[in-house]
């Protein structure tokens, strides 16, 4: 095992890591960006080290600096966390250069992955269903338009290196078919400085599923249930819950032997999230492969008593995850709640503003994951993200009472933040009964908005 290993994020991801570190008898050591200097992940360390300036270039992603502190504080790992290089297949090269463990896949696993029009050319080998669309990476706006008109639309156009919904937009239009292409590109090459793109059918009003895995370096390769991420904005997920209301038992472990070959075929290794689109006829196929851990984690370590967080050092360090399938069992239902500093009364426009006042909800079945506190000042320069509420119940009725009933407790005063819109949610019908899409924020929002501030009225 470790002795001592550095954490290469901030935030509440952070202190996750280093609370499984200290579990394991590993010694964490903290790095930070001068904006980040009063940061609980720093206030809470006994190793902590300044690595740059507040932007995240300069800091976070700055892995040179990383690596100079690993080496200097005598690290023999490095875990990313979400985020920042958590998918960076250079950085993990690097590591593996360095002879520091990287608690994630191969290099060259995050490459093949990362690259979306490459891995759903490897689950089409493998079996694993895709959606219709291009056969790899298209050239140019108009080999794209070629290609869509031969799929049918509407079409999705998507960014081979994006993520979190960047680098990718919705084509019903033909007549729009090039602005909406060069768009896509202009805002890949922005964010992942690469604008390889290619193209899929779009299935309208899916469900958003995704099962996460965990596979060791002796074979074993082991799903831990799916989770229904479909309550998202703009391609940024709001609000998840295990396990899916809408699978059934038999497609349930259809999709979950899917995510299991998805990741043999990768050669995968440590914890990953197979993602699916599931469309109104129970049909699914296969977007993407994350190739860390995942912000809504902690509900799937809820349901299946596992420590992702853990098992994935464990597994960096050449051990075996010492359980097969047959060994995990589902328990309960959990929801977690994304909570950003954010208002969406003004098109959800960041919030960085100081923690004038804090309570954390408790109770039984009920999990704060932060990294705020009272008198703490939320940054400008990174995600908006605050805190994660997670809530675990017998039934999905218990838990989405429970969940209401955590928001209800949970207070932030100071910045602006989206707890009411989540609180909101929590009560619509389509949400009770489980039968929402991704089209669900879309078709609702301003609904949900205008009840809100309804109530906020009558409270007054």
């Amino acid at each position: 095992m470790f002795k001592r290993l550095l954490i290469a994020n901030r935030g509440e991801i952070a202190l996750r890591v280093a609370r499984a570190c200290r579990e394991l008898d590993i010694d964490p050591v903290m790095v930070y960006s001068e904006a980040d200097r009063d940061a609980l992940h720093v206030q809470l360390a006994a190793h902590a080290y300044c690595i740059g300036p507040a932007p995240a270039q300069q800091s976070y992603l700055n892995g040179d600096a990383i690596l100079t502190v690993a080496k200097a504080a005598g690290c023999d790992a490095i875990h990313p966390g979400y985020g920042f290089l958590s998918e960076n297949a250079a950085f993990a090269q690097e590591c593996a250069d360095e002879g520091i463990a990287y608690v994630g896949p191969a290099a060259h696993v995050i490459a093949t992955m990362g690259n979306k029009a490459a891995a759903r050319e490897m689950m089409k080998r493998a079996g694993v269903p895709v959606v219709p669309g291009s056969d790899g990476s298209v050239a140019n706006a108009h080999e794209g338009a070629l290609v869509a008109k031969e799929i049918g639309y509407p079409v999705l156009i998507k960014a081979a290196a994006g993520g979190g919904g960047r680098g990718m937009r919705r084509v019903y239009d033909p007549d729009r078919f090039e602005e909406l292409f060069e768009e896509a590109r202009a805002e890949s090459r922005a964010c992942f400085n690469d604008d390889e793109m290619y193209l899929e059918k779009l299935i309208v009003n899916p469900h958003h599923i995704e099962f996460q895995i965990l596979a060791d370096s002796q074979g074993t390769i082991v799903h831990l249930g799916d989770r229904d991420c479909s309550i998202q904005r703009r391609g940024q997920k709001m609000i998840e819950e295990t396990p899916s209301h809408v699978l059934s038992d038999e497609l349930r472990e259809r999709m979950g032997a899917a995510a299991v070959a998805a990741a043999r075929a990768a050669g995968y290794q440590n914890a990953g999230t197979v993602e699916f689109v599931l469309d109104h006829t129970g049909e699914f196929y296969f977007i993407e492969m994350n190739t860390r851990i995942q912000v809504e984690h902690p509900i799937t370590e809820m349901v299946s008593d596992v420590d992702l967080v853990r098992e994935q050092i464990r597994v960096a360090a050449g051990l075996p995850l010492g359980f097969t399938q047959e060994d995990v069992h589902i328990k309960g239902h959990a929801i977690e709640c994304r909570v950003n500093a954010e208002d969406p009364m003004c098109n959800f426009a960041p919030s960085p503003a100081r923690i004038d006042f804090l309570h954390v909800p408790g109770g039984m079945g009920v999990r704060v994951d932060t990294g705020i506190y009272q008198g703490y000042t939320v940054p400008a320069q990174y995600d908006s993200l605050i805190a994660k509420l997670d809530v675990w119940a017998p039934t999905r009725l218990e838990a989405l009472r429970r969940c209401r009933r955590a928001l209800e407790e949970l207070i932030v005063e100071g910045p602006a933040t989206n707890i009411d819109l989540l609180h909101q949610v929590m009560y619509h019908p389509q949400f009770i009964h489980g039968t929402y899409t991704t089209s669900f924020m879309d078709e609702h929002l301003q609904e949900i908005l205008d009840w809100n501030g309804e109530q906020k009225k009558v409270n007054a």
